[in-house]
């Protein structure tokens, strides 16, 4: 007796006349040549929208549909997720029940990416879906209305302005006890670290590009990439995180242990 194969979500798009055959096809090459996903690369050439594929993925995989156009989510559930993993895994915190945190995706097949959720956020997932644009719209609207700063509020202050980092670096020995409001470096570092405590990472990596910092956190086997940093910032982060450490800023040669 022959088995019946599932039906692929490109199956169900061209059975309900979403797609044809052809315009598949020249998806899948776009995707191929571009690196995007499959469902971008529909959307991208105009034969569907996100919304008609993301309906057709949840109906083959059993899992809801989310509008989030449609919905209002609580500030203390966006607060479960840090902004920089739901940018980096455009992923979208729903609601919280007994330790399980609902969330919206735009891909039902990256289990790479809700495993990693699953370490970072220390929660069990449950899947729903989202077209890609929405979710990043919503990250957007909600992570603009959580109190408090935000390393991409910092970032933004300090790449918008014309501030000679070099002359910070220089003075930063005269501000080892200033406040946290009073520089933006200052606050940048403080959120750093505060961002690594909450996500519970071993390690921060900040790396020197030729024109970028790069931010990474180390958890749980993972490096998580944070937003980059102007490379203008690299000297001044550097002071600040030795003075944090109680090292001598003045010495760059010779490696020095913090305390």
């Amino acid at each position: 007796m022959a088995v019946k194969r599932r039906l692929d979500y490109t199956d169900l798009l061209i059975k309900k006349g979403i797609v044809s055959p052809d315009q598949l096809e020249e998806a899948k090459q776009l995707a191929a040549q571009s690196g995007m996903k499959l469902p971008d690369a529909l959307v991208r050439l105009g034969y569907a929208t996100g919304e008609d594929v993301m309906k057709v993925m949840a109906e083959q995989h059993g899992l809801e549909y989310v509008d989030l156009s449609r919905i209002s989510i609580p500030p203390n559930v966006v607060e479960l997720v840090p902004e920089s993993v739901a940018r980096e895994n455009v992923v979208i915190p729903l609601a919280e029940d007994d330790g399980q945190l609902r969330v919206a995706v735009c891909d039902a097949d990256d289990f790479a990416t809700f495993d990693k959720l699953r370490f970072i956020l220390n929660r069990r997932i449950e899947i729903c879906l989202a077209p890609r644009e929405a979710i990043l719209e919503a990250i957007n609207r909600y992570y603009g209305q959580t109190s408090g700063e935000s390393q991409d509020s910092v970032l933004s202050e300090v790449t918008d302005t014309a501030i000679d980092f070099t002359q910070v670096e220089s003075d930063m020995g005269s501000i080892q006890d200033a406040d946290e409001n009073s520089a933006p470096v200052v606050r940048l570092v403080h959120l750093i670290i505060s961002e690594a405590v909450q996500l519970r990472a071993s390690d921060i990596h900040i790396e020197p590009f030729e024109d970028r910092v790069r931010i990474r956190y180390r958890i749980d086997g993972y490096l998580v990439e944070r937003d980059n940093a102007p490379r203008r910032l690299l000297g001044a982060i550097l002071s600040r995180i030795k003075i944090l450490a109680r090292m001598d800023i003045a010495e760059r040669r010779r490696p020095q242990d913090g305390r």
